[in-house]
């Protein structure tokens, strides 16, 4: 990290001169961009770093960038400060045509006028340049690059970008470790690095240990951004929402590996709970609780005009468990996954399974994300994304997922001693609340896909038990 120069983000006050008109074009164009259909008004910079000393043949800036956008309308709301990305950008003369797909636009004013820039992140010399920093431990202006000192990362290890993203960016190292760079950042303890280093220290197998992170410090601020974490990549690891879709394809039977993933959810559960004490949800607790789901049910309903036969139906499920708070039963919260379906799973050559992706819903506030919870919550997600499988790939085959969800149900038991049948009431309000979400995303995203989730809607309002 010779080469690496860090200057103060006041130095570069005509940087956004150069960028911010070829941002306000790039930005909302990528997946990850979370403020889509509103228009960008405006950039701030929060802190800029040189990776690179631009006077080169490649320069490399890191940056953390505001985005400002109109507030949507809400009633009474504080007005939203914009959310912050990491940007990795780089600059040259001329972009080689390797780097086309990269390219962010060719400067004309400001301080990188006539040079062109780009999203380094395609670009081999400039993601070697984050695991060089990684491996040497540098701190390079506000950016702190550290790791686990009992984890070696050697040198020289070829770097390709994942084309496959979503909220976030990932580079693999020689089928030898995956750097995930987080792209709206908050600062904060980030459970996607403090589940994982959590689940090292107790040894569970079950999560690949963090290798390196990257932090920024930022001078007027008590906690850090989490930017990025690298950890082993898992070579042969099927994806387990790409495996359970092959497998129904070709009309296997996938409830041996549902049974295993039951095990492995009930064995990181376990690990965290034994190292980040559970809490005890009583009546209070219980109709936040309920409250939160009734009011995402009753804007779903006002959004999609096709779940509001069933809304009494489902509200049945919330009331049951505010029944039973009130007669006195309590239930036991604690960390969990909180994000959790077959695509945040990986399935090895062994048999074994990994669970990745500790971040949480990207769109809920990091406090929220890190709040303790019931463990029905990360269940009730994987039920869902076995029906899912059900509905893809081929005609609906509903007893596939039935047997599936049976399958990781005594799976989960087998490690636990407890079937998560056994709490329908708590089951069923999770497994509601997320149907209702699927309804309101597939009704603005996928309108194909409805179907899919108003089948579970059906079935809920119904039931007692799910």
């Amino acid at each position: 990290m010779s080469e690496a120069v860090a200057h103060p983000a006041t130095t570069h006050s005509g940087l956004l001169a150069s960028l911010g008109p070829l941002l306000r074009e790039w930005l909302p164009r990528q997946r990850w961009f979370a403020g889509k259909g509103r228009p960008v008004t405006g950039f701030s910079l929060v802190a800029v770093t040189d990776m690179l000393p631009l006077g080169g043949t490649l320069g490399l800036l890191h940056l953390l960038v505001r985005a400002h956008q109109p507030d949507a309308p809400t009633q009474g709301a504080m007005p939203h400060p914009g959310d912050c990305y990491q940007l990795l950008i780089g600059v040259r003369e001329v972009l080689p045509p390797r780097l086309a797909p990269a390219l962010i636009g060719h400067v004309t004013d400001g301080p990188l006028a006539g040079r062109t820039v780009y999203e380094a992140l395609y670009d081999p010399r400039a993601a070697a340049v984050l695991l060089e920093a990684l491996r040497t431990g540098a701190r390079v202006g506000r950016l702190r690059f550290e790791g686990d000192p009992g984890q070696k990362i050697r040198e020289e290890l070829v770097p390709r970008r994942v084309t496959a993203e979503q909220s976030n960016s990932s580079i693999v190292y020689g089928d030898t470790f995956i750097l995930k760079l987080l792209r709206r950042v908050v600062p904060g303890t980030n459970p996607d690095l403090e589940l994982p280093l959590v689940l090292s220290h107790e040894r569970c197998p079950r999560v690949p240990a963090p290798t390196g992170w990257l932090l920024a410090d930022l001078d007027d601020l008590d906690e850090p951004y989490v930017l990025a974490v690298l950890q082993p990549y898992l070579r042969g690891a099927a994806d387990g929402w790409e495996l359970a879709l092959h497998e129904r394809a070709k009309g296997e039977d996938f409830t041996p590996e549902a049974r295993a993933l039951g095990r492995a959810t009930a064995e990181v559960h376990t690990a965290l709970a034994r190292a980040l004490p559970p809490v005890t949800l009583g009546h209070t607790q219980i109709r936040l609780l309920v409250g939160g789901m009734t009011e995402r049910l009753e804007a779903a309903a006002q959004a999609v005009p096709a779940l509001r036969p069933y809304a009494p139906g489902l509200h049945s499920a919330f009331e049951a468990l505010a029944d039973l708070a009130a007669e006195g039963r309590t239930w036991t919260a604690q960390r969990i996954h909180g994000d959790l379906h077959l695509g945040q799973c990986l399935h090895a050559p062994s048999g074994d399974w990994s669970l990745i992706d500790f971040e949480g819903e990207p769109s809920k506030p990091l406090a929220e994300r890190r709040r303790p919870q019931p463990t029905m919550r990360d269940i009730a997600g994987m039920l869902r994304s076995f029906d899912y499988a059900a509905h893809s790939a081929g005609p609906p085959a509903p007893e596939w997922a039935t047997a599936c969800r049976a399958a990781y149900c005594s799976g989960y038991a087998e490690v636990t001693g407890r079937d998560p049948r056994t709490e329908p009431v708590l089951l069923r309000a999770y497994e509601t609340d997320k149907a209702v979400y699927e309804v309101l995303y597939e009704a603005r995203h996928r309108p194909d896909w409805l179907p899919v989730p108003m089948a579970a809607v059906r079935r809920l309002a119904a039931d007692a038990t799910p």
